[in-house]
């Protein structure tokens, strides 16, 4: 990630930061249209996902999850900005002719090839079964269900770790710390996501924010009681309880949101940390 610094010459570029990466244009056969309809509401209208709304049109890119052009070679063409998720995406020409975007692995570049398979180098880029990944191997992309495409760790510059792996089942350490049961024919991709630069990025006004979707927040301790734990009170005045709560009374940093009997519970060996 090419971090451009503006030079300031009005009050929203003074700390501006933002990436210089290339936007090309998507291929016509890989998009479509895509309303965001909702914009934090429900079936009735109303809104049940606060400070969402608004934002900049946006064509939606069909990502290449399943990896299942398999032994067929395919070369880098573009690395592409995508405004549905924080990391880059790859156009990809095979060799049968077929063009299809893929998440951006770090420290691949243009003209570099890569490959899907059961039996293919292990290399950036390249998208194999755990089965044949050695211990230690830092993957992302990564299948829950063989077939179905890759569900876990596909956030830009997260990496997931493969720790051990015995019977049917393969051992993973994902991004969030949870450490989890995942069947061994399960596809995964090599390296680290791209673009790990991300939290550098610095919008430098609030009309940038709006632009994504993104409506104003209003801080609780400056509403009234009635709207807020954390409102009222005199002047400037704390919050008046010992952590911070939602306008519902939940955990403001964390709550345990986890269906307490889900089907899954049994293939994760110890859980995501909470930071309350």
């Amino acid at each position: 990630m090419v971090i451009h610094l503006y030079k300031t010459s009005t009050p929203s570029t003074h700390n501006g930061a933002v990436d210089s990466q290339l936007k090309f244009n998507p291929r016509n056969n890989l998009i479509y249209g895509w309303h965001r309809c909702c914009k934090g509401r429900n079936a009735r209208g109303i809104i049940t996902t606060r400070h969402r709304g608004g934002g900049h049109k946006r064509l939606y890119r069909k990502i290449d999850f399943r990896r299942n052009e398999k032994d067929i070679s395919g070369r880098i063409v573009t690395i592409e900005y995508d405004p549905n998720r924080n990391a880059y995406i790859c156009l990809i020409h095979y060799g049968d002719g077929d063009k299809r975007y893929i998440l951006h692995p770090r420290g691949t570049r243009i003209g570099d090839t890569i490959v899907s398979g059961t039996e293919v180098p292990i290399s950036m880029g390249n998208a194999l079964p755990l089965t044949g990944m050695p211990l230690g191997m830092a993957i992302h992309n990564i299948e829950i269900t063989p077939g179905k495409g890759a569900q876990l760790a596909r956030a830009a510059g997260v990496v997931a770790k493969l720790i051990a792996k015995e019977g049917k089942l393969a051992t993973l350490r994902l991004p969030s710390g949870e450490v989890r049961l995942i069947h061994k024919n399960c596809l995964a991709t090599v390296g680290q996501v791209g673009n790990v630069g991300i939290n550098k990025k610095s919008l430098g006004k609030a009309g940038s924010k709006c632009w994504l979707g993104k409506r104003p927040v209003v801080r609780g301790v400056v509403m009234n009681p009635v709207d807020h734990p954390h409102g009222g009170g005199e002047g400037k005045a704390p919050i008046g309880r010992k952590t911070p709560t939602t306008p519902w009374g939940y955990p403001a940093l964390g709550r345990r949101s986890r269906k307490s009997k889900k089907y899954s519970d049994s293939f994760i060996l110890n859980r995501r940390k909470y930071r309350y």
